[in-house]
C-alpha cells in the first residue's frame, strides 16, 4: 500500500474520534510531553491504534495525538514522537507531519532534548532552533514522490526567520533567556564519544539531538513553516564531567518545563495572530 492510501486510512480513523480543525501543530521532545495535557477541550487518540502510525518505544513519550486548544487557539500536539534509532525508518518517522498538512496544519512548532555542544550552555537552556547538519543520512523525502512534496525541495528558510524574530521577542517580553544555535542530528541511540562532539562543534553544531530533522524536511517540502525550540538536558560528553543518562534528560526537562510551556503558548498565540493578519 502506498503512503497516500495509509494516510487516507489513518486520517479516516482520526476523523471518528474528533472534528477538531487544528490551526498549529506541535511535536513534543523527551520530558516536554506534559504541555500536551494543559490544552483545554482537549481529545487524545492513542496513535498505538492509528492505522500505519509508527509505535513510540522511548521512555517520556506517551504516544498520543492530542487535539485541543490553547486561548482558543485549535493545535495538535504529538505527544510522543518516534525516532529512526527504534528501528523505524525515516518516512515512518515523519509521517505524523504528513497527517498535520492533511489536518490542514501550515505552521509547526518543533521541540526537542538536545545535548549542549557550545561551550557557553548550561543544562536547562532553551535554544531556538536557526538551522541543522543532518547527520542521520537518511531522508524520508527518498523513494516514490508523495504528493504534493516536490522532487527536490529547498531547504532555505528551514526554521522560519520570521519565527525565529518572534521567538527571541517573546524571550525578551518574558524574561526567559534563550539562546541561538545549530542542531546536529546523528541517528543514535548511543551518545556522541567525546570526539564525535569536538567534530560536531567544528562543524558549526551548538547541539546535538537524535531527532527533529526527518519531520522538519517534510514539513518544508509541504510548505509548512517550522519553528523549533530544543532543551539543552545535558552537557555533551566531553564536556560534561559525568557519564550521560536518559534520566538526567528528562529530569533537567522537567525542571524547565514552566518556562518551556510559557515560551510555547506564547508562540502559538503569535503565529496565529500573525497568520490572521497576514
Amino acid at each position: 500500500m502506498n503512503t497516500d492510501k495509509q494516510l487516507e486510512e489513518s486520517l479516516a480513523y482520526i476523523r471518528q474520534f474528533t472534528a477538531q480543525q487544528p490551526r498549529i501543530g506541535l511535536i513534543l521532545g523527551s520530558g516536554l510531553g506534559d504541555f500536551a495535557d494543559t490544552l483545554e477541550n482537549a481529545e487524545r487518540i492513542p496513535t498505538a491504534e492509528i492505522p500505519h502510525y509508527p509505535r513510540s518505544t522511548v521512555p517520556g513519550h506517551k504516544g498520543y495525538l492530542v487535539f485541543g486548544e490553547v486561548d482558543g487557539i485549535p493545535v495538535l500536539a504529538v505527544q510522543g514522537r518516534v525516532h529512526i534509532y527504534e528501528g523505524h525508518p525515516p518516512e515512518k518517522v515523519a509521517y505524523n507531519v504528513r497527517l498535520m498538512h492533511l489536518l490542514g496544519i501550515r505552521d509547526l512548532i518543533v521541540t526537542n532534548a538536545a545535548g549542549g555542544v557550545n561551550p557557553l550552555f548550561t543544562p536547562g537552556d532553551l535554544m531556538i532552533i536557526v538551522d541543522h547538519i543532518n547527520f542521520l543520512f537518511r531522508n524520508p523525502l527518498r523513494g516514490p514522490v508523495v504528493s504534493p512534496e516536490p522532487r527536490f525541495p529547498d531547504m532555505y528558510d528551514n526554521y522560519h526567520q520570521p519565527y525565529i524574530d518572534m521567538l527571541e521577542t517573546i524571550g525578551l517580553d518574558l524574561g526567559i533567556p534563550l539562546r541561538k544555535g545549530v542542531l546536529f542530528v546523528s541517528t543514535g541511540p548511543s551518545y556522541e564519544t567525546a570526539a564525535e562532539v569536538q567534530m560536531i562543534r567544528r562543524l558549526g553544531g551548538d547541539a546535538v539531538s537524535m531527532s527533529t530533522v526527518p519531520e522538519v524536511l517534510v514539513a518544508r517540502a509541504r510548505g509548512i513553516q517550522v519553528a523549533g525550540i530544543s532543551c539543552i538536558t545535558n552537557l555533551a560528553t566531553g564536556i560534561s564531567a559525568t557519564p550521560l543518562s536518559h534520566d538526567e534528560v528528562t529530569e533537567i526537562a522537567n525542571q524547565v518545563k514552566d518556562k518551556f510551556q510559557k515560551i510555547v503558548r506564547e508562540a502559538i498565540r503569535r503565529i496565529n495572530t500573525i497568520r490572521e493578519t497576514s
